[in-house]
């Protein structure tokens, strides 16, 4: 266990999918991989490279650190572990709507439990990630793949994965500015009308269905949302524009991804064109974007290298 070094590959993932919010994500082909060891003497040694490279935390703040830490009390191998040396290579945007705490989170929880003969199973990985994210729709389809739908039962998580029976693209604008989570949560009412409600349970049914029976032209309808999108688009300049460019270059459908400020498109061909009018959308507005052309990740975390 000791001076042994794991290599973990992570995916981003996009949350909410529309209107499951809190509750529905997908696992995307964009990766974070981490590289750790544990060590026999004292101190955290934490090299980064990619996204956030000049902002993330090189010390107990660190997210992977702090995941690292909870895992080790859980087995009771806090007091043998005596320090760790991680490698990080990040390619998932930061603050953007993608994942990218919930891939750090996985990452050392699924490296530390390698190191550690892999005495919790995912299920249980997934309770750790949630009691540290907050929420399981991003850590879950980090973990598992495809897409994951989850609830969370006084403190317990349920979840199980898919993987759609239509071979969709993810097409993703990337705006290029930061949305906080805890900005975008600010907005947020704390009480919603009935009506949005029912809305919102009608379409999150419909797009499992949809997803699970491979009817792609449910999307459009099922995509849309009533409970955060309308009142985190005052963040997100050009956001309404940017979804119809989506649908009028042939996407089957849009939505925020995650908090945003990231706007996901979902389509089977034509990602190129539809990646280009979403960036045309967003610069109509001033705002300067790039888009990433993604598919579903099937697989979750998953290991890289043993040495």
């Amino acid at each position: 266990m000791l001076n042994k070094t794991i290599r973990v590959r992570v995916p981003g993932t996009s949350a909410n999918c529309g209107p499951g919010f809190d509750a529905i994500g997908v696992a995307c082909t964009i990766y974070n991989e981490l590289e750790l060891t544990f060590l026999e003497e004292q101190g955290i040694v934490i090299d980064i490279e990619g996204e956030g490279a000049g902002n993330i935390p090189r010390d107990e703040r660190n997210i992977v650190v702090r995941s690292i830490r909870l895992i080790l009390k859980r087995a009771r191998m806090a007091d043998k572990v005596q320090g760790f040396r991680i490698r990080m290579k990040n390619n998932i945007p930061l603050s953007r709507g993608l994942g990218s705490s919930a891939a750090a989170i996985v990452a050392g929880l699924k490296a530390a439990n390698t190191l550690l003969d892999n005495r919790f199973s995912r299920r249980e990985l997934l309770q750790m990630a949630t009691d540290i994210e907050g929420h399981p729709d991003n850590v879950a389809p980090a973990i598992f793949g495809g897409f994951t739908v989850s609830v969370v039962t006084r403190g317990r998580v349920e979840c199980f994965s898919l993987m759609p029976r239509m071979a969709l693209k993810l097409v993703v604008a990337v705006p290029e500015f930061p949305l906080s989570t805890k900005l975008a949560r600010s907005v947020l009412p704390q009480e919603v009308p009935l009506k949005d409600a029912v809305f919102n349970v009608s379409r999150a049914a419909l797009l499992v269905a949809a997803l699970l029976k491979g009817h792609p032209r449910f999307l459009r309808s099922a995509l849309s949302d009533a409970l955060h999108q309308p009142y985190r688009e005052k963040l997100i300049p050009g956001m309404k524009d940017v979804f119809r460019a989506a649908h009028k270059a042939g996407a089957l459908g849009a939505s925020l991804s995650g908090a945003g400020p990231c706007l996901m498109a979902y389509a089977l061909q034509d990602e190129e064109a539809v990646g280009e009018a979403m960036v045309k959308a967003f610069a109509q507005h001033g705002i300067e974007a790039h888009a990433l052309q993604l598919a579903i990740d099937s697989h979750g975390a998953r290991i890289l290298k043993r040495h």
